[in-house]
């Protein structure tokens, strides 16, 4: 997979590291802002990347490369990822897929058009514990509540509360508890149970947007609590509890980091096989691109389609606006 890469922020800089562990992965180019120039430089010049670039549009033009990863803030997701489909290149775009439901629709529509591969990197969806939490779920009789808290006071909070409101806070930039954090434990949930019959948000808001909140997702016979919070802390972790047993996940759902099943007694397991949480959703994102795998294309749209859903209703349930 020939790769560009758009933005040069703080998941970027998680992310390269990884790709001498990715051979099929190589990265062509690197898009930053004018402002972040000599940071995206720096960027290049560590990694070996061949170009460089600050306007979108000339980035596009190059051969170089077939596929982007639009990590950018989250209220640009929509526009870069639309330019990149216009542009003929396959998109990996991070989570939030965009911030409203018609856009993920839009963009659905235009790469059905043209044939090409359009997929959130969603970590949790691909890491090996989550497909065995999966299994082990089915095997802890019905399943009755689901329970996650993914609580981390953000660095960024003090800043916020002094008045300066940076993306992480910022309702016109997709900010938010529920689009930052919580939005790992829903996708969780769906890949679980997939669309709830009813969506209520209940959040703590502070100059318009969710510092912290409760979602209740209700599937009838199993009722999901999914706790976010930025402006406090609690220990991190999820509970999955059925007639018969239940499972316990230690660590935030963006990694997983290990999980418990309870009956009796308690087993303990961890079956990651690397260490970065970003690895199993990138080999798996170069097969599916380089076997045009679009089946799966298509089946993890779906998802990502619920889960905007369900971010939609939520956000509007508590009043909050974004974008």
């Amino acid at each position: 997979m020939k790769l560009a890469i758009i933005g040069s922020g703080k998941i970027v800089q998680e992310f390269l590291p990884l790709i001498k562990d990715l051979p099929d992965i190589q990265v062509k180019a690197i898009l930053g802002t004018k402002r972040s120039q000599e940071r995206t430089e720096k960027i290049q010049a560590q990694y070996g990347i061949e170009a460089s670039y600050t306007d979108i549009d000339e980035c596009l033009q190059s051969a170089a490369f077939t596929t982007v990863y639009i990590a950018v803030p989250n209220h640009l997701h929509y526009a870069f990822a639309k330019k990149a489909l216009e542009a003929g290149k396959d998109v990996i775009c991070e989570k939030p897929f965009t911030l409203k439901h018609a856009e993920l629709l839009d963009l659905e529509r235009l790469a059905a058009e043209k044939n090409l591969v359009l997929i959130e990197a969603i970590t949790n969806q691909y890491l090996i514990n989550y497909q065995k939490i999966k299994k082990a779920s089915e095997n802890i009789g019905k399943l009755k509540i689901i329970e996650c808290n993914y609580s981390q006071y953000s660095s960024r909070y003090e800043a916020f509360k002094a008045g300066t409101i940076l993306p992480a806070f910022d309702p016109k930039k997709g900010g938010g508890a529920l689009m930052d954090i919580n939005i790992y434990n829903i996708h969780l949930v769906v890949g679980l149970l997939g669309k709830p019959r009813h969506v209520r948000y209940f959040a703590n808001i502070e100059r318009n947007i969710d510092t912290s909140g409760v979602l209740i997702l209700d599937y009838g016979e199993i009722k999901v609590v999914c706790i976010g919070a930025k402006d406090s802390e609690a220990p991190i972790r999820s509970t999955i509890q059925g007639t018969e047993g239940s499972v316990v996940i230690n660590g935030p759902t963006n990694t997983l980091d290990s999980y418990s099943i309870i009956f009796d007694d308690v087993e303990n397991f961890d079956h990651k096989d690397h260490p970065h949480r970003m690895y199993d959703e990138f080999k798996r994102f170069s097969q599916v691109i380089n076997d045009r795998d679009m089946d799966f294309v298509k089946k993890q749209l779906e998802h990502s389609k619920i889960v905007m859903e369900i971010v939609e209703t939520a956000l509007a349930d508590a009043g909050i606006i974004l974008g």
